[in-house]
């Protein structure tokens, strides 16, 4: 099985002007966790995640302790909102460098990247670079072990 089997085909994603606040529109209304950052034929430049514009809004201290199971309401600061001047900014600001993973590569391949790059998702390009999906490591692994034929409880 490859990448193109598995994948999801309907993709959002942004160009490297758009602002941080438009992409955190498209987060909210489509439900996803990452947004590629594209140029203008359609190549990933970068990546946004959810988590990028999610710590915009931490405390400074969560990065200074260890663990923070004792902290049970940040209180005022869950209804704090940033800046306007950074909501207006671009959202090539916030953007990491982003790693793609072309549509006829196989699961397993995927799977090894994910792990060795810390990644959930990662954009799936065509044989010229082309954004064309999106996978997850839930993705890569259903594709995975939809082939364990045999086994109870595994509908081939």
């Amino acid at each position: 099985m490859k990448i193109k089997d598995c994948m999801k085909q309907n993709v959002f994603s942004i160009p490297a002007t758009a602002t941080v606040a438009e992409a955190a529109s498209i987060f909210v209304k489509n439900h996803v966790g990452v947004l590629p950052v594209v140029n203008d034929i359609g190549k990933p430049v970068g990546i946004v995640r959810i988590s990028d514009l999610l710590s915009l809004e931490l405390p400074d201290f969560v990065k200074l302790v260890a663990d923070v199971d004792f902290v049970h309401d940040f209180g005022a600061v869950e209804t704090t909102r940033p800046a306007p001047e950074l909501l207006a900014g671009p959202v090539a600001t916030l953007m990491q460098s982003v790693i793609t993973i072309e549509e006829d590569s196989g699961l397993l391949r995927a799977y090894s990247m994910m792990l060795q790059d810390d990644l959930q998702d990662m954009p799936v390009t065509d044989s010229r670079g082309i954004l064309v999906g999106i996978v997850s490591r839930v993705d890569v692994a259903a594709g995975v072990l939809s082939n364990w034929q045999g086994l109870e409880g595994i509908v081939p």
